[in-house]
């Protein structure tokens, strides 16, 4: 993801609060894209569950949809650490860094 594919910018108000992240629409369209892909073959799963399918095919499935979903948690974390976090550390926001920790362990977990 370039730094053209997102309009690096993460807004919060005065008080910290209401943040958001403005990606391109050529992202939005991606990431969307992908998240469709991925809704399918849960649905996938549960119509293999329904017919009783072989529990190794099942897993594989699952393992396939895990891997699609963790690949669009990584284009959403290029694209923060490229905007967002870049943009907080520019303005003096070190507890960016502590924020950024915790999301890349929660990515991890999986």
């Amino acid at each position: 993801m370039s730094s053209e594919e997102t309009n690096q910018s993460c807004h919060t108000n005065e008080n910290g609060e209401h943040r958001s992240s403005h990606h391109s629409e050529n992202v939005k369209k991606n990431l969307v894209t992908r998240l469709n892909r991925i809704e399918g073959q849960i649905r996938g799963i549960k119509s293999l569950i329904e017919k009783d399918t072989y529990c190794d095919d099942v897993i594989t499935q699952i393992s396939a949809t895990q891997a699609a979903l963790n690949s669009v948690g990584k284009l959403l974390l290029e694209g923060h650490l490229r905007s967002c976090v870049v943009e907080r550390i520019q303005d003096g926001d070190e507890e960016i860094v502590d924020e950024l920790l915790v999301t890349i362990q929660r990515l991890m977990k999986k």
